[in-house]
């Protein structure tokens, strides 16, 4: 039970640590791409979609046995970003440096797969 909790801390922390600063730091995503200010709706959207899983992987880690459904979306959300960075990447329509990102993300996926087959079913 070590490796899931020591799993979703840590995809959870690993989460803030990479996401809080773009709330201070939009005008870096602004340099390369069409600045945030333009599409605001998705940008502030996704910061926050994205920040209240992190919060749903530590209470995850707190009791992985009755949260392990949580588990499944978990790694859809890790899979589902996965597939559209493949699917971008593919198309032609990001670079192989806007691909890059998905590498963590993938093995997190993978780890939240691996500690839901760990867990098991819960016993009443």
């Amino acid at each position: 039970m070590r490796f899931v909790k020591y799993t979703f801390i840590g995809a959870g922390i690993w989460g803030l640590v990479v996401l809080l600063p773009f709330y201070a730091l939009v005008d870096i995503t602004g340099r390369r791409y069409a600045p945030p200010t333009e599409y605001p709706q998705f940008f502030w959207r996704f910061l926050s979609v994205a920040l209240a899983w992190q919060i749903a992987f530590l209470i995850i880690r707190t009791d992985p046995v009755r949260f392990r459904p949580l588990m499944i979306p978990a790694t859809l959300e890790k899979m589902g970003y996965v597939a559209t960075r493949i699917v971008l990447y593919a198309g032609g329509r990001i670079s192989s440096l806007d691909f890059q990102p998905v590498l963590p993300d993938f093995a997190l996926g993978v780890l939240f797969v691996v500690a839901y087959a760990m867990t098991g079913k819960r016993t009443s």
